[in-house]
């Protein structure tokens, strides 16, 4: 009777467990949806490039949410950039996705490029044992030539506060002016300033990156690249300080790989926020709570 009882409440536990990981996931009004996982929800707008246009912990929003074009939320490209230069692609960027929930996650189908043959696919999920929110970008080539592409992901978060990861040294990205990163504590530090020019670095990181202002420390995971791995011109690790005090890209990337016609590639980015009470510059504190969540 006891062994019965046991499997019982076993059973009863994993259907709970599957009823709350299918009631994460809650459409809006617009083309949007929430994901929610304890006091941190993300909001995913499918009508504009499914971009990640908040992110939160109750009210303490950490993305940007200026209206201007390229300017707010979370959004992916593929790299290298020198293949579609500016503007970014309309289908990755701004053309509605379409959108499905599947076993409590939102999953999201992008428009084949015309220009490129690329189309996107976007996983949105959670894991509640790390306490992460889970993004499964794919890219899947259907055009009848054989590519190389890397996947990139890049959010934009107001600037304020302080930028960090773990690499040796940065380099100027994009033929652009460099960013006054301080590197101590074996991380490279950038404390948000302004200039009247637009300024990017490129970096070798470790497999993450973090941003902390008022408050809040918000967290990427990646794979960590080695140093042949990410796409010409290209790194890991790139961070874009907008002209004047507007807004800062904190941006990722993973390996440049080859698709022949019909194939594709994943790749997975975990997201953390969580509150934090030190004091918003370089330390050993900070660095080791960091690690402690990506990890």
């Amino acid at each position: 009777m006891k062994k019965i009882i046991l499997t019982f409440a076993a059973a009863l536990s994993f259907f709970c467990m599957n009823q709350l990981t299918a009631q994460t996931v809650t459409g809006l009004e617009d083309g949007r949806y929430s994901i929610s996982q304890g006091d941190v929800t993300m909001v995913i707008d499918t009508q504009r490039g499914g971009k990640i246009v908040s992110f939160r912990h109750k009210d303490n929003e950490v993305l940007s949410q200026t209206r201007f074009p390229n300017s707010f939320g979370s959004t992916f490209w593929t790299s290298p950039q020198s293949e579609w230069n500016w503007p970014p692609v309309p289908e990755y960027d701004t053309k509605p996705f379409a959108a499905e929930v599947k076993s409590g996650s939102l999953v999201l189908e992008g428009q084949k490029s015309e220009r490129f043959g690329y189309r996107i696919r976007k996983v949105f999920t959670t894991d509640p044992k790390d306490n992460a929110f889970v993004i499964t970008y794919t890219i899947i080539n259907e055009s009848d030539e054989t590519r190389q592409v890397a996947p990139w992901e890049i959010s934009r978060v107001p600037n304020g506060g302080i930028v960090f990861f773990q690499a040796d040294e940065v380099t100027p990205g994009n033929n652009m002016e460099t960013l006054p990163f301080v590197f101590t504590q074996k991380a490279a530090w950038y404390s948000m300033d302004e200039a009247r020019v637009n300024r990017k670095i490129n970096a070798d990181g470790n497999g993450w990156l973090a941003f902390y202002d008022k408050g809040m420390l918000f967290m990427k995971s990646f794979p960590d690249l080695k140093e042949s791995e990410p796409a010409p011109a290209e790194a890991e690790i790139q961070i874009y300080a907008n002209i004047g005090k507007t807004f800062v890209e904190i941006e990722e990337q993973g390996a440049y790989t080859t698709l022949k016609p019909g194939e594709e590639t994943s790749w997975t980015v975990r997201w953390y926020l969580e509150p934090c009470d030190l004091p918003v510059e370089p330390s050993k504190a900070l660095l080791k709570k960091a690690l402690k969540t990506v990890k």
